[in-house]
């Protein structure tokens, strides 16, 4: 049975580790004298898709810590759904012959971000050419301003905008309802002419070679930030840069792709509705809450700056059930239930009569027939009792 090229003191079961420590640390192709198992590469490789409970938290706890990190920052968030299998870093040098990028020290599955920013440079050049629809007014001399240059290119210089890595969220799977990656093979059938030289033909020996993905239906969570510093037109501050950026995620979506073999179909993506759905409305809820606090504040202060009575008087006015109720009435309703504590009724009644002569509302006759109807007329009345002391 293979076996993992691992001191004897780890033991064999490695079914807790995460899938990035299994496929390079743990890897179990190794016959009893260290050569590669040839013949039992496509199961030691499916030992390594499922995530253990502790990965599936840990991979959403780094999604939540980025998420909370943009609330303090320049960023702007593009989410998308897997709509094919995603790979990466299947050049990396590892005995399955395809690598595969793991985020370390973590052990699990991850774009970098400066494979983000590659595709959407390339993407960018595309809208620049002019021969795409979307182009959203995109110019040449915005690359460099939003990418920095390329190496080699003289000067040298910073973009403005900062991609961070991107760790996919695994959906589960539909028979097992475990979350786990996934193994897809690839068969070249041009080996005759890569390692032994011969001509080049259709009729090679296909040879099948085994590889990791992420599943099609994984979510995907962009973060970009922009430095404004760097940016030399005013076009570009405020909204515009981010108007660029949605430009050229779509265009990448929908035709270059993330992560590797693109050209064949992996890696395309679509715009995640429902998580951009719920980012506005998360931070349309957060602006509601930042404009409650404020209010908060400012009413804090203004109370903290007024007299005792006025204190109390907007204290109990600002707690009425009805809010709707003119505060007139609901103060001379107060003041008869003895409900305004700490404060003296005649005192009530020199602030209830300033407000009555500001709301044209201070009657002390009235040319009615019946004054005991007249509303303003018996409200004066009552407040010149108390006034009176009585």
């Amino acid at each position: 049975m293979s076996q993992a090229a691992v001191p004897a003191y780890l033991g064999k079961d490695f079914t807790n580790a995460p899938p990035g420590h299994r496929f390079s640390l743990y890897l179990e192709v190794w016959q009893a004298d260290w050569t590669l198992d040839k013949k039992n590469k496509t199961q030691a490789i499916k030992r390594v898709i499922p995530l253990p409970d502790d990965s599936v938290k840990a991979l959403k706890a780094l999604r939540e810590r980025q998420l909370k990190l943009t609330e303090s920052l320049n960023a702007e968030i593009f989410d998308a759904l897997g709509t094919a299998p995603f790979a990466t870093g299947l050049g990396m040098e590892h005995p399955l012959e395809s690598g595969f990028a793991f985020l370390d020290p973590h052990g699990l599955p991850y774009l970098p971000g400066s494979g983000v920013k590659g595709v959407l440079r390339a993407a960018a050049r595309e809208l620049v050419s002019g021969d795409w629809v979307g182009n959203e007014n995109w110019e040449e001399k915005y690359i460099p301003a939003l990418f920095g240059s390329k190496p080699g290119e003289d000067p040298l210089k910073r973009g403005a905008l900062t991609f961070w890595d991107v760790i996919p969220q695994l959906p589960a799977n539909k028979v097992t309802k475990k979350v786990e990656m996934r193994v897809d093979v690839m068969t070249p059938h041009q080996n005759h002419y890569y390692q032994d030289g011969s001509t080049p033909h259709d009729s090679g020996q296909p040879i099948p070679i085994p590889f990791l993905t992420v599943p099609s239906g994984a979510l995907f969570r962009f973060v970009v930030t922009c430095d404004e510093r760097y940016l030399p037109d005013e076009r570009l501050k405020g909204d515009g840069w981010r108007k660029l950026l949605r430009a050229t995620f779509v265009h990448a979506y929908d035709w270059l792709g993330f992560g590797a073999k693109t050209a064949v179909g992996y890696g395309a993506m679509q715009i995640d509705e429902e998580a951009v759905a719920a980012t506005e409305s998360k931070r349309l809820s957060e602006e509601e809450e930042r404009r409650r606090l404020a209010a908060d504040d400012a009413r804090k202060l203004q109370l903290a700056q007024m007299s005792p009575v006025d204190r109390a008087i907007r204290e109990y006015l600002d707690g009425r059930a009805d809010k709707n109720q003119p505060e007139i009435n609901a103060l001379i309703f107060g003041i008869e239930q003895n409900q305004i504590a700490d404060v003296e009724k005649y005192e009530l009644a020199q602030r209830l009569q300033a407000m009555m002569r500001e709301e044209k509302c201070w009657k002390e006759t009235s040319a009615a027939k019946n004054p005991s109807k007249d509303k303003d007329h018996q409200r004066t009345l009552k407040v010149m009792n108390w006034l009176a002391g009585k």
